[in-house]
C-alpha cells in the first residue's frame, strides 16, 4: 500500500526573494544583540559628546564670521549674546581663493606635505636600517640598543623639545660643535629655512623609535626558512632583502606609514613647543589653524575651524586613496 504524503507548498519567485523591512531588521538585531548594544551605549554617548558634537559645532561655525568679538561672552556679571551672521561658504572660498590665499593657505599647505613627506621617509628609512640591525641574531647587546633606541619615544615629547631647543640655540652645543671644527653655525631658531630643518630633525628623533619597533616586530614575523631557501637557490643579501624582507614587511609597511602619515601632517606639539607663535615661515595647518583661533586678536574662530574641516578633508580623501592603492597593489601581487 502507497500512502501518500502531501508536501509543504514551495514559496513562490517573489516571496522567495524578499527580505523583511528596515525597522524588522533592526527590531530582529536589537532582541538578538541587546546586550553588545547595551554595551557599547556608553561609549557611543561618550564619543557623540567628547567627538560628534564638537565636530558638528566647528562645522556650522565655518559657515558664519564668528569670532571673539561678536561671539557670545561673559564679562563679569554682564553677559554678550552671540552677534555673529551665517555666511555660507565665505570662508572656504576666502581661504582658498581669496585675495591673501597663498600667504595664509599655500604656502603652509606646501609646506606640510614637504613636512610629511620628509618625515615619514626618514622616519621609515632610518627606522627600517635600525629594525634589520636589531634583528641580528649575532649582534652583542642587542637588548640593551633596544633600551636605548626606544629612549626618545619614552621620554614625553616637551622634555624632548625643549632639550632640542637648547641644543640648537645660538650658543647650544650643536652651534658650538659646529663652530669648534669650523663650520658655520646657522640660526636654527631664526632663519626659515633652519627652522624647517631643526623642525624635520627633532621629529625624526622623536618618530623612529616607534618605526623602528614596528618594523622589528615585522621582521621576527617572516619565516627564516624563506632566507635560508632564497640563500640556497644562490640570492645575495640585497636580493633577499628585495624578495624577502620588503614583501615580508607589506602589510606592517602600510600601516605604519598610513599612520606615520597622519600622525605627521597633524603633528601639532613638535613645531607650536620649538617656536610658539613665531616662525610663521614654518608654521604648519594644524599650528596656523591654532595660532588664527588662539594666537592672534581678534580670534578668529570661523576661519580657525575652516582649517580644521579642511584638515579632516584632506586626510580622508588621502586615505581613501592610499588605501585603494594598496589594495590594487595587494590584487596584482596574487596574480
Amino acid at each position: 500500500m502507497t500512502v501518500a504524503v502531501e508536501s509543504p507548498a514551495a514559496p513562490s519567485g517573489g516571496d522567495r526573494g524578499r527580505r523583511p523591512g528596515l525597522i524588522a531588521r533592526v527590531k530582529n538585531g536589537y532582541q538578538k544583540h541587546w546586550y553588545a548594544y547595551a554595551m557599547i551605549a556608553p561609549v557611543v554617548v561618550v564619543l557623540a559628546v567628547i567627538v560628534l558634537y564638537p565636530l558638528a559645532r566647528g562645522f556650522y561655525l565655518t559657515l558664519t564670521d564668528a569670532d571673539s568679538l561678536n561671539s557670545a561672552r561673559t564679562i563679569g556679571v554682564n553677559h554678550i549674546d552671540a552677534t555673529y551672521q551665517f555666511i555660507g561658504l565665505d570662508n572656504y572660498a576666502d581661504i582658498l581663493w581669496g585675495p591673501t590665499a597663498y600667504d595664509r593657505f599655500w604656502s603652509h599647505f606646501i609646506w606640510t606635505i614637504v613636512w610629511t613627506a620628509s618625515c615619514v621617509v626618514l622616519h621609515y628609512v632610518i627606522g627600517l636600517g635600525l629594525a634589520l640591525l636589531l634583528n641580528q641574531k649575532n649582534l652583542r647587546g642587542r637588548t640593551a640598543y633596544r633600551m636605548m633606541l626606544i629612549l626618545p619615544w619614552a621620554v614625553p615629547t616637551f622634555v624632548t623639545v625643549f632639550a632640542w631647543r637648547f641644543m640648537l640655540a645660538d650658543a647650544g652645543v650643536i652651534n658650538t660643535t659646529l663652530a669648534a671644527v669650523g663650520l658655520p653655525d646657522p640660526a636654527w631658531l631664526e632663519d626659515p629655512f633652519f627652522q624647517k630643518l631643526a623642525a624635520i630633525l627633532v621629529n625624526t628623533w622623536c618618530g623612529v623609535p616607534f618605526m623602528m619597533v614596528s618594523l622589528l616586530g615585522g621582521l621576527q614575523s617572516i619565516d627564516a626558512s624563506l632566507y635560508e631557501a632564497a640563500e640556497m637557490d644562490g640570492a645575495n643579501a640585497w636580493q633577499r632583502f628585495r624578495h624577502v624582507t620588503l614583501p615580508g614587511l607589506r602589510s606592517v609597511s602600510s600601516t605604519v606609514v598610513l599612520l606615520g602619515i597622519i600622525w605627521t601632517f597633524n603633528q601639532f606639539a613638535i613645531i607650536f613647543l620649538l617656536f610658539g607663535n613665531t616662525a610663521p615661515d614654518a608654521q604648519i595647518l594644524v599650528t596656523w589653524a591654532y595660532r588664527l583661533g588662539f594666537g592672534q586678536q581678534p580670534r578668529d574662530y570661523a576661519q580657525s575651524a575652516a582649517y580644521g574641516v579642511l584638515l579632516l578633508s584632506i586626510l580622508i580623501v588621502f586615505t581613501s586613496v592610499y588605501r585603494r592603492w594598496l589594495n590594487r597593489n595587494d590584487v596584482s601581487a596574487t596574480i
